[in-house]
């Protein structure tokens, strides 16, 4: 009944030639020589139905980045409204003093309508921000775990993650500043502007094009660590989810279950997420907002109580936002049939090295 597995058992990459399959206490003869070929062409053909393009290849990392594109993009536009008062509960306490006093008192001033400010910079630089957030992350995970080696990329996987995410939200910050900057303005200066189209030419009119950067040290600032909880984070909750939680091994798993791990483990990593990046996200509200202050500045006024408010809004929203940017992101995977690799096991030869297998 093996006759036609094996052949195709034999061609993966974890394959070890000693490791042969056993039935009713017998080994199987080796295949004959002139077989190779025709192996081969079977298993590229099953690899080329299940998947549309190589792990690794130029077209897996442009489909990540569009996954990003739209995880990213769609989810923080839906949450402008949110946002929005979180913002203003940042820069001005005194006026919005919570989440629902905050949504009444921005309905009351600028009606339902209101809520929706800042909409357009949001779209346009999460999305700029998720292109390279997902994409340069596949590409940082895949060149560390190559330069590391199998073995140490087990080993050093958290770290793996870490240095990777970093490395991409690095790239990403640097697109998303211009349009987080606009927003700013936009949602906590009432009278400045009201569209994106009347924000940037004010702005680059009044500060030129430092206007547009000066957030960017306060954005690596916030969204760096940020980052780097979100994928580590969400990387090992879903390896302990499949471990410890889940009745069946992840290939048992159907599509829509595996989907489900991932929202649950992006929720998880999302309040973290809100946890470490919400004293600096508050810097940036001010600085924002306020001209020719610098970070230390706005940090020192604002002092420690100062940093944190807001944080219970930033911990809905952004649990919220990571769950569903990830379930995006893993549903983009799934529809453009990528390889999503499962969570990772302990290579062979380590196992030997530790003594593990007989």
């Amino acid at each position: 009944m093996f006759s036609s597995i094996a052949p195709l058992a034999r061609l993966n990459p974890f394959y070890a030639p000693h490791f042969q399959l056993v039935q009713d206490g017998l080994r199987k003869r080796p295949e004959p020589a002139e077989a190779p070929s025709t192996r081969r062409s079977l298993a590229a053909a099953s690899a080329a139905e299940e998947y549309s393009c190589a792990y690794g290849s130029g077209r897996f990392f442009m489909l990540c980045g569009l996954g990003g594109i739209i995880s990213c993009g769609t989810t923080h536009t839906a949450l402008v409204p949110l946002d929005l008062v979180k913002c203003r509960i940042q820069v001005d306490p005194q006026k919005y003093k919570s989440i629902f006093n905050g949504f009444s008192v921005t309905v009351k001033e600028d009606g339902v309508r209101g809520l929706a400010k800042g909409w357009a910079p949001t779209f346009i630089g999460y999305s700029m921000q998720g292109l390279c957030k997902f994409g340069f992350y596949e590409v940082f995970k895949i060149l560390y775990g190559n330069m590391l080696g199998e073995e140490n990329a087990y080993l050093w996987r958290t770290s793996l993650y870490l240095a990777a995410s970093a490395s991409a939200e690095f790239f990403a910050d640097i697109a998303l500043a211009p349009m987080e900057a606009a927003k700013v303005r936009i949602q906590t200066q009432p009278g400045y502007a009201n569209t994106l189209r009347q924000a940037v030419p004010k702005m680059f009119g009044e500060e030129g094009i430092w206007a547009f950067y000066k957030g960017v040290a306060p954005l690596w600032m916030r969204q760096i660590p940020y980052t780097m909880m979100k994928f580590a984070c969400f990387e090992r909750t879903v390896e302990a989810l499949y471990k410890y939680v889940v009745p069946k091994p992840r290939s048992e798993c159907s599509k829509g279950e595996q989907l489900v791990v991932t929202f649950v483990a992006g929720y998880i990593a999302g309040v973290f997420c809100a946890i470490v990046s919400h004293p600096a996200d508050s810097v940036v509200s001010v600085l924002n907002k306020e001209k020719g202050s610098s970070a230390s500045q706005v940090l020192m006024r604002l002092g420690f109580k100062g940093v944190w408010k807001g944080l219970f809004a930033r911990i809905i929203m952004i649990g919220t936002l990571t769950a569903l940017q990830w379930f995006i992101y893993d549903s983009v995977k799934v529809y453009f049939r990528l390889p999503r690799p499962p969570p990772p096991e302990m290579p062979e030869s380590l196992k030997k090295k530790l003594g593990l297998t007989q």
